[in-house]
């Protein structure tokens, strides 16, 4: 099993998507979400895991850094002092991760997801 985590930065708007095991994911805009085909010329890194990464703690979190470093590398830098792009490169991060762990639909990576957004 794999998740593709793509992005798109497109003058001062984010958009990327999600392409898990070859189904079509949205492409999702700053502030609005669009039902859209991925593009070739978008950047993605596949995150390859297997049902047994996530049967523990440990290979479940292992999972979860690895999409969360994925999102990291594929949306806009974050790491601007331009408050308009940060909080769009936060939002493409934010919503790529969510959007994987939904796909991905195993309650312990879902928890861990769910445990880290509550604590920032």
């Amino acid at each position: 099993m794999s998740v593709s985590i793509t992005a798109r930065a497109a003058g001062s708007r984010a958009k990327f998507g999600l392409l898990v095991l070859g189904s079509l994911a949205g492409i999702i805009g700053a502030g609005a979400a669009s039902a859209a085909g991925v593009d070739s010329d978008v950047p993605s890194i596949v995150v390859k895991y297997s049902d047994q990464n996530l049967t523990t703690d440990d290979g479940a979190l292992a999972l979860y850094r690895r999409i969360t470093s994925a999102a990291k590398r594929v949306c806009p830098d974050a790491s601007t002092k331009d408050l308009s792009r940060l909080a769009i490169a936060q939002q493409c991060q934010n919503e790529a991760v969510a959007r994987a762990i939904r796909q991905i639909d195993n309650s312990r990576l879902a928890a861990l997801h769910a445990a880290h957004s509550k604590n920032g």
